[in-house]
């Protein structure tokens, strides 16, 4: 397969999945609103931080999808079905345990955690312990799905992934404008409702993989070489996803122990926006790792290094096309968004998309050491690296800080595990760390700092009215956009670019 067909077919999944993805953000930014608003700052901050306890499970989960991934892709690439048979039923095994792990974990720890742990007004603790239990089950719907969702992304259908998500944006909509109606307590029914969400989501996953690529489970090929070799690259992925539990919802434990859930409110609607936000780089990468895992498999390191690079770069430059002009306009943005806006959630919101945009460059770079299997020295490093997050924190908060100081503390991290994968990556490939700097590093910076400045001349010079706010909010997509295009990529790639969207459009019959 040529390296112009593979360029396709990625810039083709990520045109489809971006253009969906407009689409599925307006829509639950819109929900995000109206549930708010429906349960009120209270128990909107419970539910995140309640559903939150599952989610510090939810590492088992992403661990066993990530792997499965990679082990579909790799036996994909090697054109070895009979391989793939075999990932594919030692994955199912593995994601069966992890269910019942779950489940134990859950009704042991969490319940205790639940009750003895968090501040919880006792009004609404009951329905606190129901929306818990939904997470569960829920959870384990999602864990058990996990294999057949790798496979279609390990096959580049990213048109089912596409139309799945559509329909689960509307499901959640649906539950928005409905559930004030409701005669009984409104958070309970938003949790039930959000479980079967999940059961109808994940049904269509599995009938639709069943259908498509004929595989199920067979038991006989779950070999014990092969159940050790999977579950071993799944443990250090474990390992290396459980401590990403210190940067995001043990973080928010703490700040319900210092705050009480207003503020979890306010770092919840951040991590919407971000999340919204996130989803547009998060499909590049999705519609890239399978090639880069498929061009490890094949021998191909010179392909496999320029789609890391590249994918680097244009990652890094689509959040950032969104990010600046959310930066600039927080507060504009959020009250268009939201009637009313907790305190700190400017703040954690403009933290959080900086965050973001640090790690944005490093998606790539993940899915290359992924690639080798060989992650255990790659895990030990950023995780030690991200456990510093959890005590760094609780120092900040102990010392009296602003809430915010927790966002800080994340992004200092960011930085530094940039930095460590980097420099990992290259103890796999040896290549020429001064082609990277140079050929992504240096022009983002030269992106940023031409885009900061731009921007924020012009802010500086616009009336604050809701008015030249919106202009200021599309003059600073222009430009950032413009100027993405003439200093982020040289006149070659630039050409690329304008061939392959213009050959998708005349595709689909947006040209003639």
């Amino acid at each position: 397969m040529s390296e112009i067909s593979n360029t396709k077919r990625i810039a083709r999944n990520t045109l489809m999945l971006y253009f969906r993805q407009i689409l599925i953000m307006a829509v639950s930014l819109y929900t995000v609103r109206v549930v708010l608003n429906v349960l009120g700052a209270e128990d909107y901050g419970i539910y995140n931080v309640v559903a939150g306890v599952v989610t510090m499970f939810g590492f088992l989960s992403g661990a066993m999808a990530t792997a499965s991934q990679r082990y579909f892709s790799f036996d994909i690439g090697k054109g070895d079905f009979d391989s793939l048979k075999a990932s594919f039923s030692v994955s199912i095994l593995i994601h069966v345990i992890v269910g019942i792990v779950m489940v134990l974990l859950g009704e042991s720890f969490g319940v205790w955690f639940i009750r003895e742990r968090l501040v919880i007004p006792y009004s609404r603790f009951v329905s606190a312990q129901w929306v818990y239990q939904f997470a569960i089950i829920s959870f384990v719907f999602t864990v058990i799905t996990a294999p057949f969702m790798a496979l279609i992304i390990a096959y580049e259908d990213m048109t089912i992934y596409a139309y799945v998500s559509i329909v689960e944006c509307a499901l959640r909509l649906c539950i928005a404008l409905f559930i004030q109606f409701l005669p009984t307590d409104t958070l309970i029914s938003y949790g039930f409702l959000m479980l079967l969400v999940t059961i109808v989501n994940t049904s269509i996953y599995r009938l639709i993989c069943r259908k498509k690529y004929k595989l199920r489970w067979y038991p006989k090929l779950c070999t014990k070489k092969k159940v050790y070799e999977m579950f071993s690259f799944v443990g250090w992925n474990m390992f290396g996803a459980s401590i990403g539990i210190f940067k995001v919802q043990l973080v928010n434990i703490l700040l319900n122990q210092y705050f009480g859930p207003i503020v979890n409110t306010s770092r919840g609607l951040a991590n919407q926006v971000n999340n919204a936000l996130m989803s547009f780089s998060q499909n590049f990468s999705t519609a890239l790792k399978p090639q880069i895992i498929k061009q490890y498999a094949i021998g191909k390191q010179k392909e496999l290094l320029h789609l890391v690079f590249q994918g680097c770069k244009c990652i890094y430059f689509l959040t950032f096309l969104f990010t600046l002009p959310l930066i600039v306009e927080t507060d504009f943005v959020l009250h268009l968004w939201l009637k009313e806006i907790p305190v700190y959630t400017v703040d954690f919101t403009r933290l959080v998309l900086l965050d973001a945009l640090i790690d944005s460059i490093s998606y790539p770079m993940m899915s290359a050491v992924q690639a080798t299997g060989k992650i255990r020295l790659y895990q030990c490093v950023i995780s030690g690296i991200q456990i510093a997050n959890f005590p760094l924190a609780w120092i900040c908060l102990s010392l009296q800080f602003e809430p915010t100081s927790v966002s800080v503390v994340a992004v200092s991290l960011g930085i530094c595990c940039l930095i460590a994968r980097l420099c990992i990556m290259h103890g796999f490939y040896k290549y020429s760390v001064l082609t990277f700097l140079q050929t992504v590093i240096l022009r983002i910076l030269i992106v940023t700092g031409l885009s900061f400045a731009s921007v924020f001349a012009i802010t500086a010079v616009l009336p604050t009215t809701i008015f030249f706010s919106f202009i200021n909010l599309c003059l600073a997509f222009v430009i950032t956009f413009t100027i993405c295009i003439l200093f982020g990529f040289d006149k070659q790639e630039r050409h690329g670019m304008y061939s392959i969207i213009k050959q998708y459009a005349y595709t689909h019959r947006f040209m003639r």
